[in-house]
């Protein structure tokens, strides 16, 4: 799996991925036969399709040939074996992160060097690993009210847990990481677990293990680069397109994908509301909102918008033209955000790769994987290094 194999397909397709479907009320493209294949997608069909990994295949496939041709991030097995945890140890932890945190711990290498939890809420994750492995652990989290609790289970169930209260952004966190350590991190959002990593190789950390997520949680406008490979590769890579690489869902309630279809359509009449009432043809966005708005009437979210955009709504408006508009254009967005989602995978498969590179350049043996199956977490990708020891 290499970086350059990524980059030329996200450079080939650029302007199938690299773009603001709502923005578009036409096709961003002058592919005829994919437009035409498109249009005659309803909804339901583009659920199937985008939910559905060998249905997005067959569909696509045709057009972009070159992304179904890269290699998938493998699922290595697990280095170790692990008795079932007991219930105690595990109570309060939602089903799903539990298995994200056991599949986690599972390859984790077996050492005695103590772990380092970046980012560590609770510090189930540390919890967990020390007692698994016996291992000592610091918990970095910079919520006092998490410290406390997490430390309070620690101490109930008396392992050599300790948490520190910190800003992992500050450069006081730089003390935290060793060289005879292992830092691990399970989902810490971008500059977070950009920060783990440029702080871990200054200190030459002995181990690292992490599984990044939110890649476009970060400072800058535009994502920099880590490795001197992908900065010659740069992808201009806004936050916008960075939210790409997280956009994959497993689960989701009926109510809650009825809502989302509801924000959809009301967020694109409101933009045509706008546009027709002032003038307007660029879009501009809104701020998010709590989905309890999509449960009410289409009228006042348009109200709530327009003292957003500071601009009065005229006392009649025909709400129905308004909402069958916005029906349209929401499916319009459908359909782009179904191309664009062909390469959310390749996308972030490259924003590994680079974090990969990054390592190796610094002197890291280190390799990318699963830890479990995309079912359990879309963001399921591991990286975990070792410092090799100078000869």
């Amino acid at each position: 799996m290499q970086l350059n194999d990524f980059y030329q397909v996200l450079q080939e397709y650029r302007e199938f991925w690299q773009f603001k479907p709502f923005a578009y009320q036409q096709w961003p493209w002058q592919h005829t036969d994919l437009t035409a294949s498109l249009a005659q997608l309803q909804l339901p069909e583009i659920e199937l399709i985008d939910s559905d990994k060998e249905r997005q295949r067959q569909f696509f496939s045709p057009y972009f040939p070159a992304v179904f041709s890269l290699p998938e991030l493998s699922q290595i097995p697990a280095p170790v074996e692990t008795p079932p945890l007991p219930f105690w140890l595990t109570n309060g932890i939602g089903g799903r992160k539990l298995a994200q945190i056991e599949a986690f711990i599972s390859h984790l290498p077996q050492s005695q060097l103590p772990l380092l939890e970046w980012c560590a809420g609770k510090g189930h994750l540390g919890r967990l690993a020390s007692f698994v492995q016996q291992r000592q652990v610091v918990s970095a989290e910079w919520q006092q009210n998490l410290c406390e609790q997490g430390q309070k289970l620690a101490q109930q169930w008396q392992l050599p847990q300790q948490f520190v209260p910190i800003d992992v952004l500050s450069a006081a966190a730089a003390q935290l990481l060793q060289p005879n350590q292992h830092a691990v991190a399970l989902h810490a959002c971008g500059q977070l677990h950009l920060s783990l990593l440029q702080q871990a190789v200054a200190r030459e950390t002995e181990f690292i293990s992490l599984a990044p997520c939110c890649y476009h949680l970060i400072h800058d406008s535009h994502y920099q680069p880590l490795s001197t490979q992908a900065q010659q590769q740069n992808l201009h890579l806004a936050k916008f397109d960075l939210q790409l690489a997280v956009q994959g869902q497993v689960t989701a309630g009926q109510r809650i994908t009825q809502l989302r279809h509801t924000e959809m359509q009301w967020r694109m009449a409101y933009h045509a509301l706008y546009q027709d009432l002032q003038q307007q043809v660029n879009y501009r966005p809104l701020a998010s909102v709590g989905k309890h708005w999509f449960s009410g009437e289409f009228a006042d979210f348009a109200q709530w918008a327009a003292a957003q955009h500071q601009w009065q709504l005229p006392a009649k408006v025909d709400w129905p033209f308004y909402l069958d508009r916005g029906r349209q254009l929401a499916l319009h967005v459908a359909r782009l955000d179904l191309v664009r989602h062909v390469f959310r995978r390749p996308l972030e498969l490259w924003l590994l790769l680079d974090r990969l590179e990054f390592l190796r350049e610094h002197g890291y043996q280190a390799e990318l994987s699963a830890f479990c199956d995309y079912q359990t977490t879309p963001r399921n990708g591991l990286i975990t290094a070792q410092k090799i020891a100078a000869s």
